[in-house]
């Protein structure tokens, strides 16, 4: 065989052909071969509609990214399939209509970006973006003419290694909704006070009021929550009592909270309860916490008490402590969670009491829950032996029963040492209900008709010092509506033979949403009270407001209280404007621009 040339022998050597002349018809055979294989191969498979898994301010994630072919820039529609009456009457037909146009923003292999171009409808989870048949075209094509082999490359880096980001590269989440997310509003008030009898008073009063709910500021783990209202007086003559809407403002909280799961601490500052102990009422100071393990938590806690519904109220008090809770399980099974503390109360500078608290709850589902509060402290009185006084002085214990969302019953047991000093005034409202009844009560809450729920309590009272015992009531009803009016209304009746005082008192209450822009509250109530702790009172008070929000960022809203009664009469009233914000529309807005 000679080079270039190659022969074939037969049989005694003859020569039979030459492969050189065969070279032309042979590589002229294998590319017919080729363009037929290329011919029958089938288009790459290019999904052309892709979900969308999350809905976010101006932006949706999709659940296709660069291995389904998408790339930045590229336009999708997405349409709904919607049904309608056929022309002829009969039947029903369905059709696709489009509801939004997007763009893609930024791609992952599995998921995706897309800004949100245009849209005639809010968007939801669920909804299918198509790519428009542009598109998919331009992308088959630049398939079909890609290369068919694919050759090794060698690829040098100075600094990082692409290959090793993309493996680590998370697939793009949407941000938290809460992530910095503003809601509230600010507001100034105005009104005046008018008053007659042994305390009479004629004032001017300018306030503010701020309520927020600010989660995740900036990113951080603080949040701002509450609402909080003060007035300035311009007396022309001083009066000694608090008026009602006065004592309303300071039962409400506001306060700065810091949370942060991935974070040993815990901490807040402002008008608020202790988390893990909520019998001590609120303060107005701060706590701080450190969470030990998975459901330890050990801090201290320090303030004053500005609350008039606690049931040792002294505006002078203070008080300071340390505390360690434990808490476990799940709300959807079984949970528990237990305090223990020691503290001190000062009235002004000087030690009135120091004390040791326990707060205890354990819960089943919805099912079952038992709540305990107990306090124990040895009282600093001048002149006495306090030794004698040193005990349990509070204790409070409810056993809730709840077989169906429709009917609940609960056991109580109250037991004061000494005499509450809460702020009679508060009666008709219902915050000092649990306050009201001492010794063992029961009662049941049941919802025979859907809407309307009737609930009693009864007791008997067998204070320290009793001479016999008593029986304590309480009756209500609620309705969620008003036959058809859209009015929410309570009624309640109240007798009480307490420690502190008997009495009675009766309440009725109405509330209607007029329109989502508008709403409208009054409550009227008669209170009876025969007290140790002041003079025997018998009055009849009328409070009401409105809220109105017109379409804008502004709100507008008003009130009027009247109270009647044998020491002091008066009327106050009120109207204000203020300003409404939300920072998730704003986001929205601009990121529909």
């Amino acid at each position: 065989m000679n080079v270039g040339k190659t022969v074939i022998s037969g049989i005694g050597g003859r020569q039979v052909f030459s492969l050189r002349r065969l070279w032309p018809l042979l590589v002229a055979a294998m590319a017919a071969g080729v363009c037929a294989l290329r011919a029958q191969a089938p288009a790459p498979d290019l999904p052309s509609a892709f979900h969308v898994k999350y809905v976010a301010a101006g932006v949706v994630y999709l659940d296709g990214g660069r291995g389904a072919g998408l790339t930045k820039g590229m336009q999708l529609t997405v349409r709904r399939l919607e049904t309608s009456d056929a022309p002829d009457g009969k039947g029903k037909t369905q059709k696709q209509v489009e509801v939004a146009k997007l763009r893609v923003a930024s791609v992952a292999d599995v998921s995706s970006v897309c800004e949100v171009v245009s849209t005639t409808a809010d968007l939801h989870p669920g909804d299918v973006a198509y790519l428009d048949e542009s598109a998919v075209a331009k992308e088959v094509e630049q398939r079909e003419m890609g290369p068919g082999r694919k050759y090794l490359q060698t690829i040098s880096f100075t600094e990082g290694n692409p290959l090793e980001e993309e493996a680590r590269a998370a697939v793009p989440r949407p941000p938290l909704p809460e992530v910095n997310r503003a809601r509230g509003l600010i507001g100034f008030e105005y009104g005046g006070l008018f008053s007659g009898g042994p305390f009479s008073a004629q004032t001017s009063q300018f306030g503010l009021l701020l309520r927020t709910n600010i989660t995740r500021i900036n990113g951080t783990y603080w949040n701002l929550n509450g609402f909080w209202r003060g007035r300035l007086d311009t007396r022309a003559q001083s009066s000694q009592q608090q008026t009602f809407q006065n004592l309303l403002n300071r039962t409400y909280t506001f306060g700065l909270t810091y949370d942060n799961p991935q974070s040993h601490w815990v901490g807040g500052l402002g008008r608020l309860y202790l988390p893990w102990a909520t019998s001590l009422d609120t303060i107005d100071g701060g706590y701080v916490g450190r969470h030990i393990g998975k459901t330890a938590t050990a801090g201290f806690f320090a303030g004053s008490t500005p609350d008039p519904t606690s049931w040792d109220y002294n505006p002078n008090r203070r008080i300071a402590g340390t505390f360690v809770n434990f808490t476990g399980g799940d709300f959807n099974a079984f949970h528990y969670t237990s305090t223990f503390g020691i503290g001190v109360s000062t009235v002004g500078w000087s030690t009135y009491r120091n004390f040791v608290f326990t707060e205890n709850d354990i819960s089943y589902k919805q099912y079952f829950s038992i709540y305990e509060a107990l306090r124990a402290d040895k009282p600093n009185i001048p002149g006495q032996n306090n030794a004698n006084l040193t005990g349990v002085s509070r204790s409070f214990v409810t056993m809730r029963i709840q077989p169906n969302p429709r009917i609940s019953f609960e056991v109580n047991h109250n037991y004061f040492r000494d005499i509450p000093t809460f702020d009679l005034g508060l009666v008709t409202t219902g915050l000092l209900d649990q306050f009201l009844f001492q010794g063992w009560s029961a009662g049941v809450s049941v919802e025979p008709v859907k809407g309307y729920t009737i609930y009693n309590s009864l007791g008997r009272n067998s204070g320290t010092g009793d001479a016999k015992s008593s029986w304590n009531q309480m009756y209500g009803l609620t309705v969620a509506q008003i036959w058809r009016t859209g009015f929410r209304g309570d009624v309640r009746y109240s007798k009480f033979d307490s420690s502190f005082g008997s009495g009675n008192y009766a309440s009725v209450s109405l509330s209607r949403q007029i329109t989502d822009t508008f709403r409208w509250e009054v409550l009227a109530g008669r209170q009876s009270l025969f007290s140790p702790l002041s003079k025997n009172t018998s009055y009849r008070t009328l409070d009401t407001h409105i809220d109105w929000f017109p379409k804008g960022k502004f709100y507008l809203d008003a009130g009027f209280t009247r109270q009647m009664g044998n020491i002091q009469s008066y009327s106050q009233w009120y109207t204000g404007i203020g300003y409404r914000f939300d920072s998730y529309r704003g986001r929205r807005r601009e990121a529909l621009k």
